[in-house]
């Protein structure tokens, strides 16, 4: 890459502005004990990359599709041993590690996401820990779960993961950092405005979880004890869940990284994938595509995988790279309004730490190791007999689906929030021949519900519909009672 280039003098005097600033903020910072000596050079080194232009500019002649070597197909991995010995070998040497940064506020509930109930009455977290009970009961190994919270999410999540206490797991929490948002007027840290409270501050991204992992002294506590791998997932993703394949593949190949990816469908065309570029592998994301060529990047044909941010990492390549400061991942910018000032927060993504490991590679999963609940249509997926639960707390998806791809769901603003969607269903339809449902309108659904085909349901503004007890409805545009 090419050396920082030299701040302008505007820029040099907004840097040294912060860094004068910074210092006093130590004494305002109210919702948290205190801001470390880390975080405080965590935030200037990126703001100083930010403020230099140090964005990576792709050139898009010099992109190549990885080859199998380097993105290795599902079926190409590594096979396993099926001595359960071997097993807990590989067992002992893993440790999971969930993103449990973010809030729930998206589908209207207070607090960490990872506690919104899921299927049965279960939470993500609760399937969380069941999976790990299953594989350390069954395999008698010590595969501990880390959390890494945010600000946003550590109190609530310290007073949750004690209803586990019983559990045959070691579960560790730890927090991100914390950055104060700029006012980017001035670049003047907001909370120096007078915003002192949490609104004043953002986790930088999951690109953090790196240096936080170190920094809060996890990362030596698990070498110690002899861990070598950290399996990184988003909390809400059903599908990540430990793959010993890909584990034994890793150890087997010294590999020190590797990104789960899967097939690219029209759902998907925004998501990261992985290229090959000056001899490397690494992530492109859609905000490095130059404009002229964001067509062809959104293209299934030419980039046919995408990131689903489940990752493999060694941790004493992390402990490596945090010492040396060598993760420098692209700098994504987030402009937001508090209280009607206009600020930015600088982030970072874990998957773009990719280039700087060692044998990194890609592994092209089967999409079930994808199934993310951002939004009420997911839940009504993952709710629906499309999906069983075991009682080791997968989600699996029926087999009497013959459609490889899961149906698309559009609800509208009435189903957002959570409360409001489990209110519009007595139950949740039966959906295995879905293709397609849109709803549009204040619509309740009632028992025992078979949607099949393309379904719209459509209620006339003002105008309360209730689908009956029973119904079928195959292939239909739904407006009003008459239609059912």
């Amino acid at each position: 890459m090419s050396p920082v280039p030299a701040l302008s003098p505007a820029d040099a005097e907004k840097l040294a502005n912060l860094k004068s600033a910074v210092s006093s903020l130590t004494q305002i910072r109210q919702f948290l004990d205190f801001w470390s000596d880390n975080e405080k050079s965590g935030f200037l080194n990126l703001v100083t990359r930010y403020l230099s232009g140090e964005a990576q500019h792709v050139e898009w002649s010099k992109i190549q599709t990885p080859t199998d070597d380097v993105v290795v197909p599902y079926d190409k991995l590594a096979p396993l041993s099926e001595d359960p010995a071997e097993t807990k070998k590989l067992l002992d040497k893993l440790v999971v590690l969930k993103l449990n940064g973010g809030l729930g506020t998206t589908m209207g509930c207070t607090g960490p996401k990872s506690v919104i109930e899921v299927r049965n009455g279960l939470t993500f977290l609760d399937l969380i820990v069941k999976q790990i009970e299953a594989l350390n009961t069954k395999y008698g190994c010590t595969v501990p779960l880390l959390l890494m919270n945010s600000f946003n999410t550590h109190d609530d999540t310290a007073k949750i993961v004690q209803k586990y206490s019983n559990s045959n797991i070691e579960i560790h929490t730890f927090n991100q950092s914390q950055y104060p948002r700029m006012v980017i007027e001035d670049f003047a840290p907001l909370p120096c405005k007078g915003n002192a409270g949490k609104d004043g501050w953002n986790p930088p991204g999951h690109g953090d979880v790196f240096p936080s992992l170190m920094n809060s002294g996890k990362l030596d506590a698990l070498l110690s004890k002899g861990k070598e791998y950290v399996f990184v997932a988003n909390s809400d993703n059903l599908g990540a869940v430990v793959d010993l394949k890909i584990l034994n593949h890793l150890i087997q190949n010294k590999n020190e990284y590797c990104m789960e990816v899967t097939p690219k469908t029209l759902a998907d065309v925004k998501g990261g994938t992985l290229i090959s570029y000056d001899g490397k592998v690494q992530l492109l994301e859609i905000a490095q595509v130059p404009d002229q060529h964001v067509n062809e990047f959104k293209s299934i044909e030419k980039f046919k995988i995408f990131n689903t941010n489940n990752l493999w990492v060694n941790l004493n390549a992390v402990k490596r790279l945090v010492e040396a400061d060598a993760l420098k991942m692209e700098i994504i910018p987030n402009p937001k309004e508090v209280d009607g000032i206009k600020v930015l927060q600088l982030e970072t993504a874990a998957g773009a730490a990719i280039r700087f490991f060692d044998r990194a590679i890609g592994a092209n999963v089967p999409r079930s190791r994808f199934l993310p609940v951002k939004a009420s249509s997911d839940l009504l997926l993952v709710q629906s007999d499309l999906y069983t639960l075991t009682d080791d707390g997968y989600v699996i998806r029926n087999p009497a689906r013959a459609n490889p791809s899961n149906p698309s769901i559009e609800l509208g603003p009435e189903f957002k929030k959570v409360a409001s969607f489990l209110s519009r269903f007595k139950s949740i339809p039966s959906i295995i021949e879905l293709d397609s449902l849109k709803v549009t309108g204040d619509v309740y659904f009632g028992a025992g519900i078979t949607l099949k085909g393309n379904v719209t349901v459509n209620a006339k503004s003002g105008v309360k519909l209730e689908i009956p007890d029973g119904a079928v409805i195959a292939n239909k545009d739904v407006n009003g009672p008459e239609d059912i």
